[in-house]
């Protein structure tokens, strides 16, 4: 074990129970502890009441800091956060894609502007309470950085860092990462945190609870459109499978969404702007009389229709291969990286909580098709789709 006596470590102190127990580790673990709250929101007209705004999180995390006898600052970083994610945000969704705000946070925000600040602080590292931990193994010579799943399946958060990069991991630490929820809020409580029965924070990453729809429609202007519901009898389901003169070309055909027009289907309700509904989406449709629920199967931004389909079992919502562009491919391991033609075995998902499921790579010229062992529903254009081998988070990147 190296002195940590003389490595100073920043750790992003959110006003939440994790993040407070892994600065109470660190500390134990004898490095330099300072605790750095980051205000990323200014606007309090679209967080909903008081359920966490920005202000108690800062009081909870000087609280905590106090306590632990840590020094405590706090950046404003709402002018990056405005920039690189809520913009970007509202980009896509104009694009009728869905973006990630969490993955979109950790890349952009902790991982890199935080960060930037950090060491010209002075830290050796950047921690956070995420359920994830960081491997460090030896290749030809060099440290080789892994990230590695949460020890507590049930919060692992991963997920959420796939697009961290070799040389942000290298200056990381998940002090939690160990740690079940339950062990974290125990140690809460007996140091007698404020924060040890402070509920999990919901919705943006950061910026407390946000009404994602209201949000949007300050930017988004509603427009009315109609929804349609397309029967699973549909032709376009039945179709044989064509002949393939390439596996590149069968992969093609796999990952390609279906194209609907509004004479497949019936006109069953209307919607106020189909960029604010998502694949799979249940809520909000408010249309009733159907014998099953209606699931969104697929949004159309420029005519502004929404497509859906009765019941989760619905051939519109499955796939079972997705593709992702070499500019949106990220390699965590730069070392595991695949050439033009080759595949690997991996276990994927594309979203978080979701159960890794068996996939092959396949690398192509133009990027990376992800073919799955059994299809997947909902997989959304926007969203990451993130693979491991055992553990470990090898890659990710956003689905075309």
């Amino acid at each position: 074990m190296q002195n940590m006596k003389n490595k100073r470590v920043i750790i992003g102190l959110s006003g939440g129970v994790d993040s407070s127990v892994a600065a109470y580790l660190l500390k134990q673990q004898g490095y330099e502890v300072i605790g750095l709250f980051m205000k990323n929101w200014h606007d309090d007209s679209v967080t909903i009441s008081n359920e966490c705004p920005w202000l108690d999180d800062s009081n909870d995390a000087m609280l905590v800091a106090d306590k632990l006898g840590i020094p405590f600052q706090t950046v404003d970083l709402s002018e990056q956060y405005k920039e690189r994610i809520v913009d970007y945000m509202f980009n896509e969704y104009e694009r009728g894609r869905t973006p990630n705000p969490d993955v979109l946070c950790n890349r952009e925000i902790k991982f890199d502007v935080f960060m930037k600040i950090a060491l010209e602080l002075g830290a050796d590292y950047v921690a956070t309470g995420h359920y994830c931990r960081k491997g460090t193994i030896q290749k030809n010579g060099k440290d080789v950085y892994q990230l590695l799943a949460g020890i507590d399946g049930n919060k692992d958060q991963s997920y959420f860092l796939c697009q961290l990069s070799q040389e942000q991991l290298s200056k990381s630490l998940f002090p939690i990462g160990e740690l079940t929820k339950p062990q974290v809020r125990d140690i809460a409580a007996e140091l007698d945190l404020i924060t040890a029965e402070k509920k999990d924070s919901q919705g943006l990453c950061f910026i407390g609870k946000v009404r994602l729809p209201e949000f949007l429609q300050q930017q988004l202007k509603p427009k009315e459109g109609v929804i349609v519901e397309i029967p699973e009898s549909n032709t376009i389901y039945n179709k044989s499978q064509p002949e393939f003169s390439s596996n590149e070309e069968r992969l093609q055909y796999l990952s390609q969404k279906a194209t609907y027009a509004v004479t497949d289907g019936k006109i069953v309700g209307k919607h106020q702007g189909a960029h604010y509904f998502t694949k799979g989406q249940r809520k909000g449709l408010a249309v009733g009389g159907t014998t099953e629920p209606l699931f969104v199967i697929d949004t159309d931004v420029n005519e502004n229709v929404i497509y859906t389909g009765q019941g989760k079992q619905h051939p519109g919502l499955y796939k079972s291969a997705l593709f992702i562009s070499n500019d949106e491919l990220h390699w965590v391991r730069e070392d595991l990286k695949l050439q033009v033609d080759e595949t690997m075995q991996v276990k994927a998902r594309i979203r978080y909580r979701q159960p890794l499921q068996n996939a092959t790579l396949h690398k192509v010229d133009s990027g990376l098709y992800v073919e799955f062992e059994i299809p997947q529903s909902a997989i959304t254009e926007g969203q990451f789709a993130a693979w491991y081998l055992d553990d470990e988070l090898v890659g990710s990147g956003v689905i075309s």
